[in-house]
C-alpha cells in the first residue's frame, strides 16, 4: 500500500483511496476504542465517528505518523463518549452480548489453534488486563492502550493523545506502575503476554 499516495488522493476527494486507508486501519482504531470504552457497540460507533472526522479533516494532516493521526481522532471520539456518559451508569469493560450477558470467550481472543487450556489461560489473562485497565483513570488507560497495546512510540502517543511528550512519559510510568501492582495478583498470567516493561523504540 502506497500510503502517501492514498492520502494525497483522499485529500483530493477520492473515496476509494480513503476506503483503502479505512480498511488498513479500522482494526487498530476499533481495538483502541474497545479498550478505552469497553463496549462493542460504543467502540464501533466511536470508530465510525473517527473515520468521518478523519475524512472531513484530512486536509489538516501535515505528515508524520498517519496511524497516530488517526488514533488521535478515535481517542477524541472516545473522550466525547465518556463525557456523554458522565451522567449515566459506568459501562463495564467486560464484553457482553445483546442480552447483557458476559461473553466467556471474546471474539478478539478466538484462535482455532488454541487448546482448551490455552483458551482458558487467554480468557483469564484478558479478564485480568481488563480489570486492571478499568481501575486506571481514563488518561492513564488511553496512553497504555496506545503505547503498550497499539505499539506506538512516545512521540506517536503524544500526537494521538494530543498531550506533550513529557506528560506522556509521566502518565505511562505511573500507569504502568499501577497496572503492575494490580496484575501482581494474577501471578503467572502476565509474563508471556503483556510486557509492561517494554520500552518505547
Amino acid at each position: 500500500m502506497d500510503e502517501l499516495a492514498l492520502i494525497h488522493d483522499a485529500q483530493h476527494g477520492d473515496l476509494d483511496a480513503f476506503n483503502r486507508l479505512v480498511l488498513a486501519y479500522q482494526d487498530a482504531l476499533y481495538n483502541t476504542a474497545l479498550r478505552i470504552l469497553g463496549d462493542d457497540s460504543l467502540a464501533a460507533d466511536a470508530t465510525q465517528e473517527a473515520f468521518i472526522s478523519a475524512f472531513r479533516g484530512l486536509n489538516g494532516y501535515r505528515g508524520g505518523s498517519f496511524k497516530a493521526w488517526l488514533l488521535r481522532t478515535v481517542t477524541n471520539a472516545c473522550y466525547d463518549e465518556l463525557r456523554r456518559q458522565k451522567r449515566r451508569p459506568s459501562v463495564p469493560l467486560e464484553p457482553s452480548n445483546d442480552d447483557d450477558e458476559e461473553i466467556e470467550s471474546p471474539r478478539w481472543l478466538a484462535d482455532g489453534a488454541m487448546s482448551p487450556e490455552e483458551r482458558f489461560e487467554a480468557d483469564e489473562l484478558e479478564h485480568a488486563i481488563q480489570h486492571c485497565l478499568e481501575d486506571l483513570p481514563t488518561d492513564f488507560r488511553t496512553v497504555v492502550v496506545l503505547a503498550d497495546i497499539q505499539g506506538l512510540d512516545y512521540s506517536e502517543v503524544a500526537v494521538a493523545a494530543h498531550v506533550p511528550l513529557g506528560t506522556i512519559k509521566s502518565r505511562l510510568a505511573r500507569a504502568r506502575l499501577r497496572l503492575r501492582e494490580c496484575l501482581q495478583g494474577f501471578g503467572e498470567l502476565l509474563p508471556s503476554a503483556f510486557r509492561l516493561e517494554r520500552e518505547s523504540p
